[in-house]
């Protein structure tokens, strides 16, 4: 029995997904220095894919503006630093594309098309929006952009057509919408413009505060930035969280929740000795200073070069402009070839 021919519509359709399943985008909302729960989160690992991956970095201000409108200064400052924290770290612009989102018009355009293919109600009941919305209190005094960042988020990734979206946890329901309005899009039109993307989640998906609460976080003012000094290394493990009831040496400790063990263990190179450490902890007879000293030792030598290579570029901030003009024009060329396809599905070309 002969094979038979795929139409050249479900041809084009296995070739756009094998394309875009070499396509990463990630980012950050420029609203303040990135921290250790950024770096284990997304940083470490867009330093690997970008050796294997055709990958677009955003730096998502205009998005970053939907609850920090009353303070625009502080997401047009944070661009530069966090950019600067992104080349620190060793993401290499000539490797990866690194771009601002509010330079790229296109993908508020494909928003406005995007938004008419989703529900009020459907926005509302995405998980990731509504626990955003409760940790801001916004109630019903939701700004629109807010609301609307499904469909946003849908632009971003569909106007690059990535296949792969490094994501926290929390935020699958995120790429579940946008697959989604793909879906429908592609339905709707009868063309395969648009394609699906899959979530990339990452072994260590979040970092706890110093403090010990759940998320670390620039807003709740318990993280450790990545470009903090030796001596703000030194203050901030002094305050990081260990086990409230391990009150003398002696006593036995514990592991869970234990922020001091959680950061040795997403950091510390050495894992023979760490689990001898953390084995005598657990039996008794291991204080926390002892602990907090070897956490201490290993965030210094972690850092150390990251902060130097932080302070170098530092002084010359032409560069990182440079680095994100050339960036934010070749992302832009790649986002206008999408909008040309999502208006020519919708019978939007006219000339």
């Amino acid at each position: 029995m002969s094979t038979p021919i795929p139409s050249t519509a479900s041809s084009a359709a296995t070739a756009a997904t094998a394309a875009a399943s070499s396509v990463i985008l990630t980012g950050d909302r420029p609203t303040g220095p990135l921290h250790l729960g950024h770096y284990v989160g997304s940083l470490k690992n867009r330093v690997v894919y970008q050796h294997d991956y055709q990958q677009f970095i955003m730096l998502a201000d205009a998005q970053a503006l939907t609850d920090n409108m009353d303070d625009t200064g502080k997401v047009h400052r944070n661009v530069v630093e966090v950019a600067l924290d992104y080349l620190a770290v060793g993401i290499d612009p000539g490797k990866s594309t690194i771009l601002i989102q509010s330079q790229i018009p296109e993908l508020a355009e494909l928003t406005f098309y995007y938004l008419n293919l989703v529900t009020v109600a459907r926005l509302e009941r995405n998980p990731t929006v509504k626990a955003e919305i409760a940790l801001r209190g916004f109630e019903r005094d939701i700004p629109a952009g807010f609301l609307t960042y499904p469909a946003s988020q849908c632009a971003d990734i569909t106007a690059f057509k990535a296949g792969l979206v490094p994501v926290g946890e929390d935020q699958i329901p995120m790429i579940e919408q946008t697959n989604e309005i793909v879906r429908r899009f592609n339905r709707m039109t009868e063309r395969e413009v648009l394609v699906e993307c899959k979530a990339l989640v990452p072994e260590i998906g979040r970092l706890p505060g110093i403090d010990g609460k759940a998320k670390m976080s620039k807003s709740l003012g318990n993280t450790i930035n990545l470009g903090a000094s030796a001596a703000e290394i030194t203050a901030a493990v002094k305050k990081v969280y260990t086990d409230p009831l391990h009150l003398r040496v002696e006593d036995p400790g514990h592991l869970e929740g234990n922020v001091a063990f959680i950061y040795l263990d997403a950091f510390d190179p050495e894992k023979a000795a760490l689990a001898e450490m953390k084995a005598h902890y657990v039996r008794g007879g291991l204080g926390d200073s002892i602990v907090k000293k070897r956490l201490e030792l290993v965030l210094q030598e972690m850092l150390a070069p990251i902060r130097a290579r932080r302070e170098e570029l530092a002084k010359d901030r032409g560069y990182i402009l440079q680095v994100l003009k050339e960036g934010t024009a070749k992302a832009r060329e790649v986002a206008a070839r999408t909008a040309d396809e999502v208006k020519a599905a919708l019978g939007l070309s006219y000339f």
